[in-house]
């Protein structure tokens, strides 16, 4: 039979797992157990919903077998859903997720971090190299006659052949290497087992050899761990558990157990990550959260259990109030599945909150993971806006690290009337923006918001707590800035205005004396009405190529001494070149590239000569 080749993803991911998960050698049979619950959990379902399956004699559990003599061989055995010979090529010899090559390119070298990343990932099937030289799966599919063969060495090609098996399910066999034979041991199997899958739902037997007679022996607790009383579950069977269904190398930061009783019974068990999923900004991301009803699995991949602003947490929803064939059809209009996803939601955001006043050490860990997500949730799930607001968090001009809206309202001064922020694409350049002079000056506090979303998620919330949020970034916001001698002064730099509106022409929409500047003698500023510049750079970033061009207001700092030359008038010339200067070099520090960067360079050279 012809040989297949790896994806080059598997490839390189293999490389690494091999290199980088050694000292969490062991997570390889965790991964397989997990793997052969997926499939009974799949098989459950279908024995309960599916009419062809209905009558299939299924009693679900795990076998593990190992060879106690030469210790060359470790075997991990289900009566699950089972593969096909196409299921075996898609999911043994690809990653099918999206980001993959991206995710492999965030990898350093450093066994450590990339340890982390790698389990985050969720490597499953490939952690068996680690230990094995060589690797077997057969596998028949429910419902199909015909079993197949996938072995490979994990050096880069794999076989799919035609063989028997007598039954539906998988079985995967571990030649071991040197670096394995450890785990043909039975302490060492039951070590494992009970450290990583004891709360597994489905019995896994052990079978040994014991004074020459072969022995079967359950090795787990085998029931789900989720129903069980919080009272008698540790932080360590939350925190293996989490690794289980997560595939994480890490402990999780936080956990969630709700029990509810009483007209609507369900159970959820929620976790959220150190680290952020690798796949959370991607349009596909991966959903972490199964659903159950009366402990049979339904689906793990419905986007709908959870808002996508929580889309990072990992866990399990169990309710008894479902029929077991209910459709994701159902599901989504279902008014059960909207109660316990409302009051789940409620619970969650009850939760960080709490930690927020409690330990606020570790969320900040947290809103260093999950703040952008949080902030989408202002924009996408209004219901939930009150208690988002609470828990967002920004930079500011004022205070070291971040600070909730709440802080900033504690701070503002007496006859203060808005909430002012900017916002832009760097925190370094935000900090460093003429457009913050004048609030300095005048010891305000403004708000720096370095996040793309923050461009549209900001704008949408209007008010906290009845105060207007206003960004410095567009005109009009400095009017509370104006005193009777800046307005004056606006009147008498007035005709210069109008000649440099002139001469830049339809290159800005107006010209404006400025109350924001105290040290720059320009600034560019979106009208009210008009994106700013760096939301426009995010919608062709977005692929809207077709923008009409929107043209920035131009500030010009009338106390400034470029300024007060310009007005004697003498010099006509002077006036144009140094008037495209202004608009350009207000441009330069807003980060956008200039037109013509060569007209730029022989103006400032003129302007030079004359200087010097």
């Amino acid at each position: 039979m012809p040989k297949h080749q790896f994806q080059t993803e598997v490839s390189q991911l293999l490389h690494l797992i091999v290199h980088s998960l050694y000292s969490h050698k062991e997570i390889f049979l965790r991964e397989l157990i997990s793997n052969a619950s997926d499939a009974l959990d799949k098989l459950k379902h279908l024995t309960l919903t599916d009419d062809s399956f209905k009558n299939m004699n299924f009693e679900p559990r795990i076998d593990i077998e190992f060879d106690q003599e030469n210790q060359k061989t470790l075997t991990v055995k289900d009566n699950g859903i089972g593969m096909n010979e196409e299921d075996l090529a898609e999911n043994l010899g690809t990653i099918a997720r999206s980001g993959t090559k991206n995710f492999l390119s965030q990898l350093t070298g450093d066994a450590k971090k990339d340890s982390n990343l790698i389990g985050q990932f969720g490597v499953g099937f490939y952690s068996s190299f680690m230990v094995a030289d060589k690797v077997d799966v057969i596998s028949r599919k429910a419902g199909e006659d015909q079993a197949w063969l996938w072995t490979s060495d994990g050096q880069g090609e794999y076989e799919i052949i035609p063989v028997e098996r007598e039954s539906q399910g998988t079985t995967v066999t571990l030649h071991l290497g040197e670096e394995g034979k450890e785990f043909a041991e039975k302490w060492q199997i039951e070590s494992v087992v009970k450290k990583y899958s004891d709360h597994i739902a489905f019995p896994i037997y052990l079978h040994h050899e014991e004074e020459k007679e072969k022995k079967e022996e359950k090795i787990n607790d085998a029931s789900a761990l989720w129903q069980k009383p919080k009272s008698e579950l540790t932080e360590e069977e939350y925190n293996q558990f989490y690794k289980t269904i997560s595939h994480d190398n890490d402990d999780p930061l936080l956990y969630v157990h709700t029990q509810a009783e009483g007209t609507l019974e369900y159970t959820t068990l929620f976790y959220v990550p150190k680290k952020a999923p690798f796949d959370m900004y991607y349009v596909d991301y991966k959903p972490g959260v199964k659903l159950y009803v009366k402990r049979v699995f339904i689906t793990d991949d419905d986007k709908e259990l959870l808002p996508s602003f929580l889309r990072f947490v990992r866990g399990i929803i169990d309710t008894e109030d479902l029929p077991l064939n209910v459709s994701r059809e159902i599901l989504q209009k279902n008014q059960i599945m909207a109660k316990i996803r409302k009051t789940s939601v409620k619970k969650l955001l009850g939760e960080f909150k709490n930690l927020a006043e409690k330990d606020p050490e570790t969320f900040e860990t947290f809103i260093d993971e999950y703040n952008r997500p949080l902030k989408e949730g202002l924009y996408s799930e209004f219901e939930y806006r009150d208690d988002l607001l609470e828990l967002v968090r920004f930079k500011s001009t004022k205070v070291d690290g971040w600070t909730s809206l709440a802080g900033y309202k504690e701070r503002m001064k007496e006859d203060q009337k808005a909430i002012y922020y900017i916002t832009g694409e760097k925190e370094a350049v935000l900090r460093n923006s003429p457009l913050l002079e004048a609030y300095r000056k005048k010891d305000l506090e403004v708000l720096i918001m370095d996040d793309e979303v923050d461009e549209i998620v900001i704008p949408s919330i209007g008010k906290f707590d009845e105060i207007e949020l206003k960004s410095v970034n567009r005109s009009g916001t400095d009017d509370e800035l104006k005193t009777e001698k800046d307005e004056e002064r606006e009147k008498e730099v007035k005709p210069l205005l109008d000649r440099i509106k002139e001469v830049l022409g339809d290159r800005v929409k107006d010209v404006v004396a400025s109350s924001r500047l105290s040290e720059s003698p320009s600034c560019i500023v979106a009208d009210e009405n008009d994106p700013t510049m760096q939301m426009q750079q995010m919608l062709k970033a977005m692929g809207q190529t077709e923008l009409p061009e929107i043209k920035p207001i131009l500030e010009v700092n009338p106390d400034h001494e470029i300024v007060k030359r310009l007005e004697s008038g003498e010099n006509d010339e002077l006036v144009e070149d140094v008037s495209y200067l202004l608009l350009d070099q207000a441009l330069l520090v807003e980060g956008a590239q200039l037109k013509d960067p060569s007209d730029f360079v022989k103006r400032l050279n003129r302007v030079l000569g004359k200087a010097v």
